[in-house]
């Protein structure tokens, strides 16, 4: 190759940056612009407001917290995961990690085995329907969706499921309701 050739393949290739350059400033430059839709308008209100509607649902916010990894894995291998993202309304009283390490040694890991003893006690922890805190201070038991009936009472001033602690309540989420309890209760 000759001086000329190279001059001239290196103009063009900074010919072609340029060119490259000036097209892509020009696309960074374009702001589009979009209307929200009538459902992102509507939340966006109601979070204006101080409303904020919870689009999760009991699954998906319990996956969403490492407090409730066992509770998440139990649901799975019980295969109660499709009912419980379900449109509901289910009330769960929710055990946490710490809840189920409460359990005597082997029978978490004897229930995993077993799908069917695994979803009796997964589902006596479940109540059909919405069933907020300010409800729940009112009832003296509640059946479970497993058909068994829980105890409720409140003592101290705190609410009690069987004898599992209610130690948070009212998470809200797009199929109904989550109240955590410190202990794992078992169907008799």
């Amino acid at each position: 190759m000759n001086n000329n050739t190279i001059m001239l393949i290196a103009g063009g290739v900074i010919v072609a940056g340029i060119a490259g350059y000036i097209i892509l400033s020009g696309q960074d430059r374009t702001v589009e612009t979009t209307q929200p839709t009538q459902k992102e308008s509507v939340m966006q209100t109601d979070q204006e407001n101080g409303v904020q509607e919870e689009t999760r649902t009991i699954v998906e916010i319990a996956s969403a917290n490492e407090n409730f990894s066992t509770l998440v894995t139990a649901v799975v291998e019980a295969g109660l995961v499709e009912t419980l993202s379900s449109e509901g309304p289910f009330t769960v009283f929710a055990p946490t990690n710490a809840a189920f390490e409460k359990l005597p040694s082997g029978v978490l890991e004897d229930l995993l085995k077993d799908k069917a003893a695994l979803a009796e006690v997964l589902t006596y922890h479940v109540v059909a329907g919405k069933v907020m805190a300010s409800d729940v201070v009112g009832l003296e038991s509640a059946t479970t969706v497993q058909g068994s009936v829980v105890q409720i009472s409140v003592e101290n001033g705190s609410v009690m499921i069987n004898d599992a602690n209610v130690i948070q309540t009212d998470i809200e989420a797009s199929n109904g309701v989550i109240h955590v309890i410190d202990t794992v209760i078992i169907p008799e």
